[in-house]
């Protein structure tokens, strides 16, 4: 009879679930105090482990370093061999081990004590080394493993979510935004997610502008000259009061059918207040008011002035830089 993986699958990930819980429980002052204690670093955040830790290590490392808190990883064994010489007093030093008294990390713990370098350390058992010469002591629960219970799973699980906790608190103590964090990525999937109005808006003599007394007539004639199928109508102050599309040519020859409309004056017949969106939003943001108002651009404006056009985003553009 064929055996069942499936129950073995869901076991351990039930073990995992189970450790993520003790976890979570176990969050206290500690953490805090690491965060405090992170946040001020003058320097660079060190992480170090050994096997399946120090994968974890670089990680946590990595995302540290793409929330913008500059991190790299050093190896365990490399260090007893002149890479501790990377570690500067200005430096935070993260050492994660789940039995706290890996061998490889012994002379990396002696070298910060002995410099007076801030030690931060994650494990699981209070009478180690590492519980003992920490700084700050990051005590994570002790966890069944899977595969009979030697295979390191919800041990590393823990380690990670801990590493995810640290970066995404240390990101809302610096109050990294969503704008700092795309600077760190610019390419990809994800940069184009995180692409701002300001990014992909036509912008200066671009705009197609236009006063709002001036005629029908000329109104079309810089519709046609600028090719975007809308203009901007402004009043003497030069804000925004109004918006003429092509559509609405159509819309209005169609209403006065038996007049002379070459002459009307632009503020009678254009749509007034129109919807604008704030620069620094997501490009995503403008794709989803665009859908939900059925409309095809909108105007853009900053936090300064909302009255005042700085750009327009049209649908063309958002979907040429693949915001969909």
């Amino acid at each position: 009879m064929k055996k069942k993986y499936n129950n073995i699958g869901k076991k351990v990930i039930e073990l995992q679930i189970k450790a993520l819980q003790k976890l979570k429980n176990s969050i206290g002052s500690s953490f805090d105090q690491t965060i405090e204690v992170l946040s001020k670093c003058q320097s660079k955040i060190i992480l170090c482990g050994v096997g399946k830790s120090g994968l974890i290590a670089s990680k946590i490392s990595a995302t540290l370093s793409s929330v913008g808190t500059p991190s790299f990883t050093i190896s365990a064994s490399d260090s007893s061999h002149g890479d501790l010489g990377s570690i500067s007093r200005k430096d935070i030093l993260i050492l994660i081990s789940y039995s706290g008294n890996t061998e490889e990390l012994k002379n990396i713990i002696q070298y910060a004590n002995r410099n007076r370098i801030k030690l931060v350390g994650i494990m699981s058992k209070k009478n180690s080394l590492l519980y003992k010469s920490s700084n700050i002591k990051l005590l994570i629960p002790e966890v069944k493993e899977s595969g009979h219970g030697i295979v390191p799973t919800s041990s590393t699980t823990s380690q990670l979510a801990i590493g995810d906790a640290i970066a995404i608190s240390l990101m809302s103590q610096k109050k990294f935004s969503k704008l700092d964090f795309k600077k760190f990525h610019p390419s990809g999937s994800l940069g184009k997610k995180l692409k701002t109005v300001e990014d992909l808006m036509i912008v200066k003599n671009r705009i197609p502008f236009i006063n709002e007394n001036s005629t029908l007539k000329k109104t079309i004639k810089v519709i046609n000259s600028k090719k975007l199928g809308v203009v901007v109508v402004r009043n003497k102050k030069k804000e925004t009061t109004g918006i003429f599309t092509d559509g609405d040519i159509k819309r209005t020859i169609q209403k006065k059918k038996n007049m002379v409309i070459n002459d009307l004056m632009i503020k009678s017949i254009m749509t007034k207040n129109p919807i604008s969106i704030n620069k620094n939003e997501l490009a995503a943001k403008a794709i989803e008011v665009m859908n939900r108002k059925k409309i095809t651009s909108l105007c853009v404006h900053t936090n300064i002035n909302k009255k005042k056009t700085i750009g327009i985003i049209h649908v063309h553009d958002l979907i040429s830089a693949g915001i969909l």
